[in-house]
Formats: structure tokens, C-alpha cells, sequence
């Protein structure tokens, strides 16, 4: 170990994390300047990683979970040549700069995953390491191995506390996710003190019941280091937490173990002490050590060369393994191995949207073998089953994820899979997105397609009550940027759903879907399949330009229908009211966004628009003809049979009835 070279990149995180904050008056230098010796020993010794080609298929991936400190990563990408440039880090926290006050996915190579919000690193790593497990179990033969790396973590208190961390690191346990190695960065400071005021479980206790092999040291002993990883990669059966005892800021000579230190600049005279301390030249900013720069360039030859063999290799395994290399291509594109087959389903046939949804997965499964997922324990109400077997332990070949009753965790796992490169889907109740959502947040911000299954989406749920009967959830979906939500009206609409699902590729879509039957629609719009995705198509036509559009989606569509006929079957509501198209909307959003010809041919301007959903009405303003033109359910629901919960809440035919003859 070159512990001389080492140190010298230590030095310049250190040099390069004080000056870039002070330079941005923004950000926290306590962890690049107390985690230095980590940085230096992974990016300069340990990773498995080629700089030049960032996105290797068989690299080791490094999440910096505690996100804040940043600086400690962007140092080591500039070092380490993954083209952050000096110029980018001097504009850290600038508006442009790759340097994002925290680290973005797809802003900079080298940085696998977007963090932030404390503890998602640690969960977006488990994903990471299932999908490593799967890759290897599917693509590695006898005669080759071409999967085969790890992936490590730098957590701080701040993510450990999180519950999200803890839901998947309790499921990692279970599951023996042997090639995952978290780095805790145990310095006892928080923003507000000492851990002492809010958090004094044992944690090593806590990872040991997980099932995770628990290992202790230095932050600052490099041989140390240098063991601890090697004791880690030699337990194959279970997940790794080393904790490493460290002093935040190290180096700041007065601030240094304080919570001072976290997230403020150390300020022009502490910043001129530490560099004074620690040798760094006081009259250069952003000054980085010869050494380090020359021990980095020496390195390529080395990653160059494990690079090659690994190249050579994959070539031969791809001409040993032709169908695998196909199939393994695919996986890595997000697309299917052979066209998508979608079952039919029979007009006037009464079906659950999430029934009909386990059916179209079935198809899904055998088109996209990266497909991956599961439910959090409601695998049957969800109807989310697929072919394959189980992930687990003992059979890393497995397809079906059981999260068990951890919304959060599976969620932030998923993000984990789908950065590398599985197709994940997740499910729940919808109303229970609200344990999930700042997953499905970080989802959207990150362009990754996941699919969320979210079943028993109406007060139809019935007797369940107002806990379980999802009223907000779907405007609050519908707010989140880059989220696509879609709640198809029956089963036809169910099986395009979840084609459009998967043929979207930049960002997360929520698949809305009903407990209750619902009938399969005759559909006035020939080429409705396509049409739909527009956002929203023609069920209902009229023979002559419509005088009013009700549009509906989901259950309501149905309600739409019914309404209209009891309209136009009145002689004198139809000569009040006139002639009566209904359009499902299965996205708003994507109608919303469509071109003005587009929305007017549907939604023709000079027809009144009546709205129908099962939810609140915020909204459907940009779509209804008045605030009084939308049928809503604006409180929470009851316990009770849900056509009789739905009844009470207004929710009926005669009352759609009458909204649109305008009474």
C-alpha cells in the first residue's frame, strides 16, 4: 500500500472540500474533512473502476449516502479523472455546475445515484447489490464471470437514524446481499449536537440482528482500512457494516468535533489555521498535491489493464453465450427480449382493474426478463405476482422480490435497481403511497422508470374506512413533476397502461387500478389504444358536436356512462342539456400537455366539461368548465360496503345525472 500517495489525496479532499464551501459561502464541510482517509483508500486503492469508461458494466459502485457532504465526492471524481474539473469545483453550489450542493445523478459521471435525504443512499446500495446478485446468477457461466463486483456505501449517523435505512437494511440481512459493504462514519454530531441528544441505541447490535456482519475501526488507519476490507469480502453470506470512529472536520483546529463543523464554512481564519495545521500552501486555493496528481495518473495503466482483461473476457463470453449476450443487451436498453403479446379481454365482461393488471404482468414477465419486483406483503391483494421464483439467499436467480411491510424501503430499493439497469415494479395500496413518496420523488428527479402498482385506488374499498380509502392521493401523485399517473377505466385500458409503463424510459409511472369489477367499455374511438396515450380518448361519442363532455377516470368512467344514458334517454334533459360525449382520462397530465388542436378535438371549446372522479377536486380546474362542474369527494370516507360508502358520499349516477343536465 502506497500509504504516502494516500495520504496526499487525503490532503487535497481536505484542501479542495474547505475552499469550494467557503468559495460558495454554502455547504458542509464536516465529512469530506473528517472521512478524507475513506475517500482516499476506496477511490485510490479499493474500487474496481475505469474512469474512462464511467459506465463499465462490471465496476464497483460507490453511494455517498450522506449526500450533504458532498465535497468529499466531487473531490474524488476530479482526482480520480471522471472529467469534474477544477473549474466545476470552484463553482460548487453554482447555479449550472455539476457540483450540485448535493449529488445528482446525471450531472457528473462517477456519481451512481442522487442523495440527499438521509438514508436513501443506504437503500438505493441494496438495490444495487440485489440487481448485482441477479445479474450474476443470470449472466455468469462456469467458464466465465463477468459479473462480479461490489458495492460500498459511506453513511453517516444522520442516514442510520433514518427509518428507511432500516427497512432496508433489514430486509439486505435477510436476503445475504454479501457483496454490499456500508462504511458508517460514526463521529457522534449531528446538526444540532451530540447523537447523545436523540440517538444512543447500539447500532452495531442492531445491523448484528439484521443478519449483517458488523466490523470495527480507524478512520484514519489505511492498513486498517486495508483489513477491514479484506475481512468484509471474505464473509460471502451476509451484508457488511464497518463502522469506522472518526472526527468530524478533522483538521479545523477549532471547530473540528463540533457540531459547528457540519454545515457551515469554516470561515477565512479557521480555514487559514487548518491549512497551516495540516501543511496545505496558505496562499493557493483549490490547491491539489503533486502527489496525488501523480499517483492517480500512474494508476490508469493499472485500471486500464484490469479493464482490458475484463473486456477480453466479455468477448469471449459473448461468443461462447450468443442468446445471452442478446438477452443481456436488452437488459442493459430497458427493453424486451421478444414483442409484447397483451391478453384480450371480452366487452361487457366485469373484471378488477388489479386483477386484470396481474394478468397483463404475466405477459410483461415473459417480454422483459430485467423485469424484478414484488409487494410490500400484499402480494394477492395486488395481484402482483410473477413467474420466476423468489429472490432470496439461497436463490439469486429469483424474479420476486417479498419486501414485506416496508413501503419506504422497497421503494428506495427499487430506485437502486433501476440505476442498474433492472426494470423494478413495486406495489401497494394506493393510499399507502404516502410511505413511499419520497422514494417515488427521488424516482421522478432521477428519470428512472419504475412502475408502481397502486391497487384499491377508490372509497369502493368499502369496509376497510376512511384509513384505507385513498382520497387525496391521486392529486397529490399528480403534483409531483415527471410523475406519469394512470387510472385506466377497465381492463382494456389496463393492459395499454402498463404497455405505455414500460415503453417509458425517463421517469416513473403509478398505475392506479381498482378492488372492485368493472366493465369491460365499448369504446366510441376506433384507434383508442394509441389515442390513449394522449392523456385521454373519445368512450362516448355524439352524433353531432357535443354540447357538454363529461370526462372521467378510473371507476368513474363507468359512472360517466351510465349518467349519460340516463340523460339522453330524458327527452327533456337532453333538450335542456343537449348531446352528451364522455372521454376517459386515465393521465391528465399527459392530456394537459398535448397541443391545443389535440385537446380541443376531444374537448371541443365550445362544450361545457363536467368532471367526475373519486377524489378530491383539486386540479380538474384546468379541465372542468367551473369549480361547480367537478363531482368530488372533498372529506375522508367511511366504514361500510363500498357501492353503500360511495352513495353516501355523493358518488351515484343520479348525481352525475344532474350535474350534467346542470341542475
Amino acid at each position: 500500500m502506497e500509504t504516502k500517495a494516500l495520504e496526499s489525496i487525503a490532503l487535497s479532499i481536505r484542501s479542495l472540500s474547505m475552499d469550494a464551501i467557503q468559495e460558495a459561502n454554502s455547504g458542509h464541510p464536516g465529512l469530506p474533512l473528517g472521512a478524507a482517509e475513506l475517500g482516499a483508500f476506496l477511490y485510490g486503492q479499493a474500487l474496481r473502476k475505469n474512469p474512462a469508461d464511467p459506465d463499465w458494466l462490471d465496476r464497483d459502485r460507490f453511494v455517498l449516502s450522506a449526500g450533504h457532504g458532498s465535497m468529499f465526492l466531487y473531490s474524488l471524481l476530479h482526482l480520480a479523472g471522471y472529467g469534474v474539473t477544477l473549474d466545476e469545483v470552484k463553482r460548487f453550489r453554482k447555479l449550472g455546475s455539476r457540483c450540485a450542493g448535493h449529488p445528482e445523478h446525471g450531472y457528473a459521471p462517477g456519481i451512481e445515484t442522487t442523495t440527499g435525504p438521509l438514508g436513501q443512499g443506504v437503500a438505493n446500495a441494496v438495490g444495487m447489490a440485489i440487481a448485482e446478485a441477479m445479474y450474476a446468477a443470470r449472466f455468469n457461466t462456469a467458464q466465465r464471470k463477468i459479473i462480479d463486483h461490489w458495492t460500498y456505501v459511506l453513511a453517516g449517523d444522520g442516514c442510520l437514524m433514518e427509518g428507511v435505512s432500516a427497512e432496508a437494511s433489514s430486509l439486505a440481512g435477510h436476503l445475504g446481499l454479501g457483496k454490499l459493504v456500508v462504511f458508517y462514519d460514526s463521529n457522534s454530531i449531528t446538526i444540532d449536537g451530540s447523537t447523545g441528544i436523540a440517538f444512543t441505541e447500539d447500532v452495531a447490535k442492531r445491523y448484528e440482528a439484521y443478519g449483517w456482519k458488523v466490523l470495527h475501526g480507524d478512520m484514519y488507519d489505511f492498513a486498517g482500512l486495508e483489513r477491514l476490507l479484506a475481512e468484509a469480502k471474505a464473509e460471502g453470506g451476509k451484508p457488511k457494516l464497518v463502522i469506522l470512529k472518526s472526527l468530524i472536520g478533522k483538521g479545523a483546529p477549532t471547530k473540528q468535533g463540533t457540531h459547528g463543523v457540519h454545515g457551515a464554512p469554516l470561515g477565512p481564519e479557521e480555514i487559514a489555521k487548518a491549512k497551516a495545521g495540516l501543511g496545505i500552501p496558505a496562499d493557493l486555493k483549490f490547491w491539489v498535491s503533486p502527489a496525488a496528481i501523480a499517483y492517480f495518473e500512474a494508476r490508469k495503466a493499472k485500471e486500464a489493464k484490469e479493464y482490458a482483461t475484463w473486456q477480453a473476457e466479455f468477448a469471449a463470453w459473448k461468443v461462447e453465450e450468443p442468446a445471452l449476450a442478446i438477452e443481456l443487451a436488452a437488459w442493459l436498453a430497458g427493453k424486451p427480449t421478444k414483442a409484447l403479446d397483451l391478453p384480450a379481454f371480452k366487452q361487457g365482461d366485469k373484471i378488477a382493474t388489479r386483477n386484470a393488471s396481474g394478468t397483463v404482468l404475466q405477459a410483461i414477465a415473459a417480454s422483459w426478463p430485467s423485469l424484478a419486483g414484488g409487494s410490500a406483503d400484499l402480494t394477492g391483494p395486488n395481484m402482483s405476482q410473477i413467474p420466476g421464483g423468489d429472490f432470496t439467499a439461497a436463490n439469486h436467480g429469483g424474479r420476486m422480490i417479498r419486501f414485506g411491510v416496508r413501503e419506504h424501503g422497497m421503494a428506495a430499493i427499487a430506485n437502486g435497481m433501476a440505476l442498474h439497469g433492472l426494470r423494478p415494479y413495486v406495489a401497494t395500496f394506493l393510499v399507502f403511497c404516502d410511505y413511499l413518496r419520497p422514494s417515488l420523488r427521488l424516482a421522478a428527479l432521477m428519470k428512472l422508470p419504475v412502475v408502481y402498482v397502486l391497487t384499491h385506488d377508490s372509497v369502493y374499498v368499502g369496509e376497510d374506512g376512511p384509513t384505507h380509502q385513498p382520497i387525496e392521493q391521486l392529486t397529490s401523485l399528480r403534483m409531483i413533476p415527471n410523475v406519469r399517473v394512470l387510472r385506466p377505466a377497465d381492463a382494456e385500458e389496463t393492459a395499454v397502461a402498463w404497455r405505455m409503463a414500460m415503453e417509458r424510459m425517463d421517469g416513473p409511472t403509478v398505475l392506479a387500478l381498482s378492488r372492485q369489477n368493472l366493465p369491460v367499455l365499448e369504446k366510441a374511438d376506433p384507434e383508442w389504444p394509441w389515442t390513449m396515450a394522449l392523456g385521454g380518448y373519445v368512450v362516448r361519442n355524439t352524433p353531432s358536436a357535443p354540447d357538454v363532455v363529461v370526462v372521467a377516470t378510473g371507476s368513474e368512467v363507468s359512472l360517466a356512462l351510465a349518467a349519460a344514458d340516463r340523460v339522453s334517454g330524458d327527452a327533456t334533459a337532453k333538450a335542456a342539456c343537449g348531446e352528451v360525449r364522455v372521454v376517459s382520462m386515465p393521465s391528465r397530465e399527459l392530456f394537459l400537455a398535448q397541443p391545443a388542436p389535440v385537446r380541443d378535438a376531444i374537448l371541443p371549446p365550445g362544450a361545457r366539461v363536467v368532471v367526475a372522479e373519486s377524489g378530491i377536486a383539486m386540479g380538474w380546474e384546468g379541465i372542468a368548465s367551473s369549480p361547480a362542474d367537478i363531482l368530488s369527494i372533498e372529506r375522508f370516507g367511511e366504514s361500510g360496503p363500498g357501492d353503500e360508502v360511495a352513495a353516501h358520499l355523493g358518488l351515484t349516477v343520479d348525481k352525475l345525472a344532474a350535474l350534467i343536465r346542470g341542475k
